[in-house]
C-alpha cells in the first residue's frame, strides 16, 4: 500500500499512539515498526516528526484516504496492538475511536 508523506505521518501518529498506550514499547513492539518502515519506506526518524503532529490534523489525513487505505490502516492498528502479545482495553478503545473519528468501517 502506498502513502505519501502526510498519510505515512498521520498513520504512523496512529499506530504509535497505540504501541505507547501502555508506557511501554516492547521487542515484539520495535520489531513492527522496523518491519512496517521497510514495508511503507520510510526512516525512523519519520516516527518522531509523526509524534510531533496535532491529533485533529493526523484525523483529518485518514479521514481523507481512500477506504482502500484506510482499511490498510485498521489492519496496521490491529498488529501494532497484537506486537507485543498483549492487547489490552486501553489500546482496544483508542482504536474504536480513531475509526469512528477516521470513518473507517471495518467487519468484526
Amino acid at each position: 500500500m502506498q502513502f505519501n508523506l502526510l498519510e505515512k505521518l498521520a498513520v504512523l501518529k496512529a499506530i504509535d499512539e497505540v504501541i505507547q498506550m501502555d508506557n511501554q514499547i516492547k521487542r515484539g513492539e520495535v520489531r513492527f515498526m522496523d518491519r512496517l518502515a521497510d514495508a511503507l519506506d520510510f526512516k525512523p526518524e519519520l516516527i518522531l516528526e509523526a509524534r510531533k503532529a496535532e491529533p485533529g490534523e493526523a484525523l483529518g489525513v485518514l479521514r481523507a484516504m481512500p477506504d482502500a487505505q484506510k482499511q490498510a490502516l485498521a489492519r496496521l492498528m490491529n498488529e501494532a496492538a497484537n506486537a507485543d502479545g498483549d492487547v489490552d482495553e486501553k489500546e482496544i478503545q483508542f482504536i474504536y475511536r480513531v475509526f469512528s473519528a477516521a470513518g473507517i468501517d471495518v467487519d468484526i
